[in-house]
């Protein structure tokens, strides 16, 4: 598949979505994130990848959603370029594979969000920013704010939103929206080994392990436990938990079935 906005590579179970649109700062427009939405569903469907890197050329890995594109826009037209965005979010929390945000400069309003919405994100140390930034422009984030909200801690979510500032990669780390801070220089080779670390678990238990956690996370605990439960038992007489406690109790490497993550 070729891209306009970005590219798509896959090896050795990883794959890596990099945005390429350093001239306009990666900045997000309704077909761009139809790329995105495009690209991930394909993986999904193949799932040859069990981890995917999600990641920007350039100095700003985002700097939010095109203003040429809301600007002097009818109504009609931004309501449709938000629900590409619920989209785009959409199929980042149901994609079976785990999805790394590796934020490289900054990530500001719509590039926050995309980074938020991602199951894990790593940070270079020196250069990445994270900013909820829309107050500058009066301009409330309001979709960001559902994921950024669900990422970190009720106070320092409405501090971002009031403040609009960048926050550094070590900041971000401190009030858990960054799982991982790598030197800027080894970003890419410290991610990759990260991905490969996360690679070593079969594709069903990656993809149910996703599933689970965003599917209980809204419910009240009664709800949560009974749901998991269930997702247990059925985990218990799967093809490959069954391997995995064999080839434990045997003392040996485990063998996937990684035909299905389903």
């Amino acid at each position: 598949m070729s891209y306009q906005h970005m590219t798509y590579e896959e090896k050795e179970e990883i794959g890596i979505l990099t945005l390429n649109r350093p001239d306009k700062r990666n900045a997000l427009g309704q077909a761009f994130e139809e790329e995105i939405i495009a690209c991930l569903e394909d993986a999904g469907r193949r799932c040859d990848a069990k981890v995917i890197i999600l990641r920007a050329k350039g100095d700003v890995f985002c700097a939010g959603h095109d203003r040429l594109e809301i600007l002097n826009q009818p109504l009609s037209a931004i309501r449709r370029l938000f629900q590409t965005s619920f989209r785009l979010m959409n199929t980042i929390r149901t994609a079976p594979q785990c999805i790394i945000a590796q934020v490289q400069g900054i990530a500001m309003a719509g590039g926050c969000h995309l980074a938020a919405g991602c199951d894990l994100i790593t940070a270079g140390r020196d250069k990445a920013r994270f900013g909820m930034t829309g107050l500058i422009y009066s301009y409330n984030c309001s979709t960001p704010t559902v994921a950024l909200s669900r990422a970190v801690p009720q106070k320092k979510c409405m501090e971002m939103l009031m403040t609009a500032g960048l926050y550094s990669a070590e900041e971000a780390h401190s009030f858990h929206l960054v799982n991982r801070v790598f030197p800027d220089d080894r970003l890419d080779e410290m991610t990759y080994a990260w991905a490969k670390e996360i690679a070593k678990a079969s594709k069903y238990v990656i993809s149910m392990s996703k599933q689970v956690y965003y599917a209980q996370i809204e419910m009240t605990e009664w709800q949560a436990y009974q749901y998991a439960k269930e997702m247990m038992a059925m985990a218990g007489v799967s093809t490959n938990a069954i391997e995995g406690f064999t080839a434990f109790i045997e003392k040996r490497e485990p063998v996937w079935d990684e035909s299905t993550p389903f």
